[in-house]
């Protein structure tokens, strides 16, 4: 369900659900120890760490949380955390002052921030993190790392602003599956632990879009991740079988830079 606003920045509360048998909700903190591999959409380098946290790399949207009658949509992301982004990369092309800290909420989520660019919206740059970080520090740490440190891609220049999207992508109501399957295709983000032919242990993701972007069905998704995550053997059933899964959801919002440029030039940029 796109709850998109007219002048072009969309919030994105997808589709809503009931769970499945099998899974246990363990909050999200849990979810980037020290030493998970620093993933990205389509390959998976070496394993690296940043300020204490793993990065990941994917593509993101909608939130659930457990409430007092069920699962609630909830709406922490804002129009306002894509500005700050936008903020903050102006800052470090320009080599100017940080933005002031921004008015919208500081709790603690795991988080994703994605560039793209041009009138086709190609991927620029997407990266985040399975911790909970306070959400004033962690956009403006990954609004920088996903424009100028995803190894996929050459640094966005200062020539490339004008023409960039950017998207924020809340991570909530992290669950473990009961098996590789148990999750729904747009509905779900998923997160997999393996271990690859020589036995040593890796991670991947996709966020909640890529499936159905891709037209993927689920085990289609669990074997592109797989080959994401580095295996190179052959995938069986028994090797999908021993896969630990966990599946969560998000909340995404995006802005283009001429949403951005307009709410500048309302005199309401860089100070919130």
């Amino acid at each position: 369900m796109n709850n998109g606003h007219g002048n072009g920045y969309h919030n994105h509360n997808g589709h809503m659900s009931n769970g499945y048998g099998g899974g246990t909700s363990n909050g999200y903190g849990n979810h980037a120890a020290a030493g998970h591999s620093n993933t990205n959409g389509h390959s998976a380098p070496a394993p690296t760490m940043t300020n204490g946290h793993a990065h990941m790399n994917g593509h993101g949207a909608a939130a659930l949380v457990p409430g007092k009658n069920g699962l609630t949509l909830t709406r922490y992301a804002h129009p306002d955390m894509c500005f700050y982004c936008f903020d903050v990369l102006y800052s470090n092309l320009n080599n100017v002052e940080p933005p002031k800290p921004p008015g919208f909420t500081n709790d603690a989520f795991p988080l994703f921030v994605t560039w793209k660019i041009g009138k086709d919206h190609r991927l620029r740059g997407c990266m985040g993190t399975f911790n909970a970080l306070s959400l004033h520090s962690g956009l403006r740490e990954y609004a920088a790392t996903s424009a100028f440190k995803d190894s996929r891609f050459p640094q966005i220049t200062r020539d490339e602003f004008s023409k960039l999207h950017v998207s924020v992508s809340i991570l909530c109501h992290f669950e473990e599956g009961a098996n590789y399957l148990d999750w729904q295709v747009g509905v779900h983000g998923i997160r997999i632990e393996f271990h690859n032919e020589r036995g040593s242990k890796r991670t991947a993701t996709y966020l909640p879009e890529v499936a159905p972007e891709q037209g993927w069905n689920q085990t289609q998704t669990i074997d592109s991740l797989l080959r994401k995550g580095g295996y190179k053997g052959s995938v069986t059933p028994e090797v999908r079988a021993s896969i630990k899964l966990t599946r969560y959801q998000s909340e995404k919002v995006s802005a283009s830079y001429a949403d951005y440029a307009n709410r500048w030039q309302n005199g309401s940029i860089r100070s919130y």
